[in-house]
């Protein structure tokens, strides 16, 4: 199979992470059109994505997508069979070189056996009868003549094993060859069907677009339609009051869209896993901090559309200016936590920046051993292109991402946090007042 071997630049992670959702946010707010349509960009971004699968030719309802799934479906078996050929070959290969050091151990000890055979009967010929070294000698000869047969044994079930492996080995090899020819053959007559859609995406569209009915809206869709129009529930704009009402809102809905990245991380994965046999070191870890952080910024954007689960039965039947007073109530132990997570958040930061894993300025500040000013003013571009040059806490895998980011996100996690507790706090109080 090709090799798509591809580790994740920390750079690329970044910029991932804050370039996606502005694009996302961009797309999302421009305006729809009256009619639904098949959109040639979402087709190609499928085809992209999807393609391996043909899900670009199901969702422009062409059953011709049938046509990549055996293809698939064949490179996987391929690869199957390609990963239990390298395992007898490794087997094999493993036993090669147990017999090949077997070999390098025997021979020479076969050869000084039988040369001590020799020097011993000489010793022994010389040797007073019946005398002390008489005996001595006669053991030893003993002994070596009954290491001898031992040694020839090894030996023999060595070359055996060599003579018996040489060509299961190679035939092993040439299964290995040809099951990975079958995989990468099948992989390029995928490709080949992915480049000739390519091509026909505008002209599918067309006669996709073509077939559509005037009346477009199914079942499903009118039904979310009426129970979206009866619920109680406000639309996430009603919420936003002030400018940390809107703050939240708009980091809630950025980091929503983080969502969307997992599912491209995830396949490329799969793929890069069970088609080309080459698992990343970088997929898992960097998807499990971006939903760490995705839920701590997010905590602000529960609160304020009230997302957070609360005891309902108690609370819903209460009238506005009692919530209120529920609310005040209990915001003593909210602030308490919400200001216990941004302390200990921000000493975690500094604690994971002051980490010298190299000769980061940066670090030296965090330690103490240099003054703000000074970190600033010595704070130059090596500090980012400088390979040797890492900032603070490191991964224990072998992506090595630095931490300090996600701790410093943490920081601004319980920052929001605090501001919108601020925000409902001012909101009950006001309620309380005017009684409404």
């Amino acid at each position: 199979m090709p090799d798509i071997s591809f580790t994740l630049p920390h750079w690329l992670y970044w910029v991932g992470l804050i370039v996606f959702p502005l694009i996302a946010m961009v797309l999302a707010r421009r305006q729809g059109r009256d009619r639904n349509a098949y959109s040639a960009p979402l087709a190609y971004f499928i085809l992209v994505t999807g393609g391996i699968l043909g899900l670009h030719r199901f969702y422009l309802k062409s059953l011709l997508g049938l046509l990549f799934i055996p293809v698939f479906l064949f490179i996987l078996y391929s690869n199957g069979q390609a990963t239990l050929a390298r395992s007898v070959v490794s087997d094999l290969q493993n036993e090669t070189r147990t017999a090949e050091r077997a070999l390098a151990r025997e021979e020479p000890r076969l050869e000084e056996a039988q040369a001590t055979v020799a020097e011993l009967q000489a010793t022994l010929a010389e040797a007073e009868a019946g005398s002390v070294a008489e005996r001595l000698a006669q053991r030893r000869i003993e002994r070596a003549e009954a290491a001898i047969p031992q040694a020839e044994e090894r030996i023999a079930e060595a070359r055996a094993t060599l003579e018996q492996i040489g060509t299961g080995l190679d035939d092993a090899v040439a299964e290995r060859a040809r099951w990975n020819s079958y995989a990468r053959y099948a992989f390029y007559l995928i490709l080949a069907f992915m480049a000739i859609d390519a091509l026909l995406i505008p002209m599918m569209v067309r006669r996709a677009n073509a077939s559509i009915p005037e009346e477009t809206r199914s079942e499903a869709e009118i039904a979310l339609e009426r129970a979206e129009a009866e619920s109680d529930r406000k639309a996430d704009h009603e919420y936003a009051e002030n400018w940390i009402d809107r703050l939240s809102l708009f980091c809630g809905e950025f980091v929503a869209y983080w969502a969307v990245i997992a599912v491209f991380v995830y396949y490329f994965e799969v793929i890069s896993r069970y088609v080309f046999g080459i698992p990343t070191n970088w997929a898992h870890e960097s998807m499990y901090l971006m939903f760490g952080m995705q839920y701590l910024i997010a905590g602000s954007y529960a609160m304020l559309t009230e997302s957070h689960v609360r005891v309902d039965i108690f609370y819903a039947p209460l009238s506005r200016p009692k919530k209120a007073w529920a609310d005040l109530v209990t915001s003593i132990f909210f602030f308490i936590f919400a200001g216990t997570l941004l302390w200990t958040s921000y000493v975690f930061a500094m604690d994971a920046m002051a980490v010298p894993t190299g000769n980061s300025i940066v670090s030296n500040w965090a330690r103490g051993e240099m003054g703000f000013l000074q970190m600033v003013s010595g704070f130059t571009a090596d500090q980012w292109t400088d390979p040797n040059i890492r900032w603070g806490e490191l991964s224990f895998n072998e992506w090595e991402v630095p931490l300090w980011p996600m701790k410093w996100v943490m920081v601004m996690g319980g920052l929001l946090l605090v501001l919108q507790g601020i925000s409902k706090l001012s909101k009950d109080i006001r309620a309380i007042a005017r009684g409404e």
